[in-house]
């Protein structure tokens, strides 16, 4: 796809993915509507961006003002990123229904009727859960079940409305720029400060992709054609231990913190595999991920070493 020009309305643009898709976006040419929560502050500055993103302040429990949002950036293709819970899941569930099933909706409607050629629903892993049980759909956590609900929302839509929706579901995401809840960022921080890290028994397995793999596998959902209706999985379809990894990054630090695993407790009802179908997704979409683990965190500890971390 020729993205110059392009108008792309982004939601979400100022999380961790968000961010690096508005700017590869940006870079491409297409002009892109950066949606934000009113109190959120988007800097779209004219010498880092190739064309400058234009903010859209809304927010998506307010269907009225995603309707007006919608109506400015006209777009021909949307990616919904929005969402509550994504590294530290709340408290109550129906927030996390209200914004990421609910904005979906929101969202969806305002759609509804539009010349829109793609549609991209940003999903989880954790949806999968205990991957035998409910045909593979087994949440365990309020973060999970509301993507599960706007998954089902975007079906409903594709089947009913004819809008071209496609959900993509990222593994576990990681790389520069990440908040320092999750785990990768957190176990950097500990190792380059030579603090010990206390953890799961690590155990669980996860199929760690590098963000910059994760735009590239958002543009190709949006690219690929006849997938309307469709669930792709983003991830290597590689799995590694959550030790594994962290004892890795210790490695790559030559930390002096001591480890501690099974100073934490898994979650409740926390899936121990998730392993991205990358096959699936390769033939739908002719994109795999490219960069190696050992890369991709050698490149995210480099960047937070000169950060000063």
């Amino acid at each position: 796809m020729d993205w110059a020009g392009k108008r792309v309305l982004v939601t979400g643009s100022t999380g961790f993915i968000g961010w690096r898709l508005v700017g590869r976006l940006s870079h491409l040419g297409a002009r892109v509507y950066a949606g934000t929560l009113p109190a959120d502050e988007f800097v779209a500055d004219s010498r880092t961006w190739r064309v400058p993103p234009r903010p859209l302040a809304f927010d998506l429990r307010d269907a009225g003002a995603v309707r007006v949002a919608v109506g400015d950036a006209a777009p021909d293709i949307v990616f919904s990123l929005a969402a509550v819970g994504v590294t530290s899941p709340p408290k109550d569930p129906m927030t996390a229904l209200l914004i990421n099933a609910g904005g979906v909706v929101s969202l969806l409607e305002a759609l509804k009727g539009r010349e829109v050629t793609r549609i991209v629903l940003i999903g989880t892993c954790h949806e999968y859960g205990q991957r035998e049980a409910l045909e593979g759909l087994d949440p365990y956590n309020a973060y999970a079940a509301s993507k599960i609900a706007a998954w089902a929302f975007g079906r409903m839509y594709w089947r009913a409305s004819g809008l071209p929706v496609v959900t993509a579901r990222p593994f576990q995401v990681y790389g520069p720029g990440q908040p320092p809840r999750a785990l990768v960022p957190g176990a950097i921080r500990a190792a380059l400060a030579g603090e010990d890290f206390a953890m799961t028994p690590g155990q669980q397995r996860r199929d760690f992709i590098y963000v910059q793999d994760l735009v590239d596998g958002l543009l190709a959902v949006a690219e690929a054609r006849g997938i309307e209706g469709a669930s792709l999985d983003l991830g290597t379809g590689t799995g590694h231990t959550v030790r594994g990894v962290v004892e890795r990054i210790w490695q790559m630090t030559d930390a002096t913190g001591q480890l501690d695993p099974g100073a934490l407790k898994h979650r409740p009802g926390e899936a121990m595999s998730l392993i991205a179908d990358a096959e699936r997704t390769y033939q739908l979409t002719k994109w795999r991920a490219t960069t190696p683990l050992e890369t991709g965190l050698r490149a995210t500890i480099e960047c937070f070493q000169a950060e000063g971390v």
